[in-house]
């Protein structure tokens, strides 16, 4: 699959990534990083930076759940029970420190972006927006809800569009009868709010 960036630093990256985790996910992990990039020539971010965050969102789905949770621990990082009941939650955080300790990731906006690309956050930073959304309307997406209408709202209007992705992520989670991170339901509460405010 092509790449919008071509660049030593970056193909070195993309090389290990493949060799890290599976084919499929490598596929989409490409195809986050090009939506990234077009997400951040949109909404004025540097394209490059947003292409490396989307391509190493994923970096740490080869980790066994055991693994996730001792790199989290080793890092210092918090766990909610929630976390320690879904392990595979924590696949975001422990990106992050993978994505520092193997792939030699100092940017902390880039890490940032990694460690909330699933849950999302109140407040997030532009990037942290761009990543969310590019994680859930990327090409190789099918089947998600409303999936078609996220992704034409994402260039218009990128908050309204991490509300969408917030409603249909957990309604998919209540209608599963799956455990609901709190941050998800806060973060969708947050950007609800941002909608109320432009409606009124």
């Amino acid at each position: 699959m092509g790449s919008i960036v071509i660049d030593e630093k970056y193909d070195k990256c993309r090389k290990m990534l493949a060799e890290s985790i599976s084919n499929k996910r490598y596929l989409h992990s490409i195809g986050v990083s090009n939506t990234a990039a077009c997400l951040a020539m949109r909404y004025g971010f540097d394209s490059k930076r947003a292409y490396l965050a989307g391509l190493l969102h994923d970096c740490a789905k080869g980790l066994k759940n055991d693994e996730l949770i001792a790199t989290v621990k080793k890092a210092g990082m918090d766990i909610s029970t929630t976390e320690y009941d879904n392990p595979e939650l924590l696949h975001q955080k422990a990106g992050s420190v993978i994505a520092r300790e193997k792939y030699g990731i100092e940017d902390e906006e880039i890490l940032s972006a990694i460690s909330y690309h699933t849950t999302g956050r109140p407040g997030m930073s532009l990037l942290e927006k761009i990543i969310f959304i590019a994680d859930y309307i990327e090409p190789n997406r099918e089947g998600l809800p409303e999936l078609d209408k996220v992704r034409t709202v994402a260039f218009t209007d990128i908050d309204e569009s991490i509300m969408m992705v917030c409603a249909s992520t957990l309604d998919h989670l209540k209608s599963g009868g799956m455990v609901i991170d709190d941050i998800t339901l806060e973060t969708y509460r947050y950007y609800s709010s941002i909608k109320d405010k432009k409606e009124n």
